[in-house]
């Protein structure tokens, strides 16, 4: 099983499914078994709903100029 650091590191991959089946398989596993990571998970769940349902129009406006002055 891998730690909990290892589960921390992929686990906005594994929102965006974007991780091998191995990673996937391993970081669910991992997922099942711990409640810590579990908290994690529950927390970048609400996080992400938050950015994508809720986030004020000044505040996204602001994000959005300084990922376009950050450029590629």
């Amino acid at each position: 099983m891998i730690s909990c650091s290892e589960a921390i590191r992929q686990l906005w991959e594994y929102l965006d499914a974007t991780l091998d089946a191995a990673s996937r398989d391993a970081v669910e596993e991992h997922l099942a078994r711990c409640r810590i990571c579990c908290g994690e998970l529950e927390f970048a769940q609400e996080l992400r709903r938050f950015l994508r349902d809720d986030l004020p129009e000044d505040v996204l406006r602001r994000l959005n100029q300084t990922l376009e002055e950050l450029g590629p």
